[in-house]
């Protein structure tokens, strides 16, 4: 793992934004946005937000949390915009926010919301220190110290999953 810490970081100078219209391919039978297409589009952008904070490769690491607020339809303007809430030494949590617009009414709605995690790499593969975040203002602050709470939520519920996965294995001793 690299030792040398960057420079912190804006909030603003990792936001990111991409627009996508929704075609046949990306729908299902009956019109709507695939959810998997969503979380690709959701991880591309939040990529992005990732890519602009830590100037290096990053990759996925958790999307812990997703909510499909309402349909998206065939024919609609999807905007996704994302950006860095926070930066731990290797690792960065990513908010996502996305809108679909009726393009015939001009209707907006907000349609999902994410959180995902991204660890910074260097071209060997290995960890790579991130600088830290400067939120400057009230959403960003908020949105801040709400990526400590979620990041301990996380390591609680992973600490659960790898307990429960030693208590599914058979007992050796009793097995022979």
């Amino acid at each position: 793992m690299s030792t040398a810490a960057p420079n912190a970081r804006t909030v603003a100078s990792s936001q990111s934004e991409m627009t996508e219209i929704i075609l046949p391919n990306d729908t299902n039978t009956l019109g709507n946005l695939l959810g998997g297409r969503l979380m690709h589009f959701i991880d591309i952008t939040g990529a992005m937000a990732a890519y602009r904070h830590s100037r290096t490769h990053v990759v996925t690491a958790a999307m812990d949390h997703i909510d499909f607020i309402r349909p998206v339809h065939l024919g609609d303007l999807l905007t996704l915009k994302s950006s860095v809430n926070r930066a731990f030494a290797t690792s960065m949590e990513v908010g996502v926010k996305v809108w679909a617009e009726n393009t015939r009414t001009g209707e907006i709605a907000h349609v999902a919301s994410a959180y995902l995690v991204f660890v910074a790499i260097n071209q060997q593969g290995e960890r790579q220190r991130v600088p830290k975040v400067i939120p400057e203002t009230a959403d960003e602050i908020r949105r801040y110290e709400g990526a400590t709470r979620r990041r301990e939520n996380r390591m609680t519920e992973a600490a659960h999953r790898k307990q429960a996965k030693l208590d599914s294995l058979p007992d050796t001793a009793a097995s022979v």
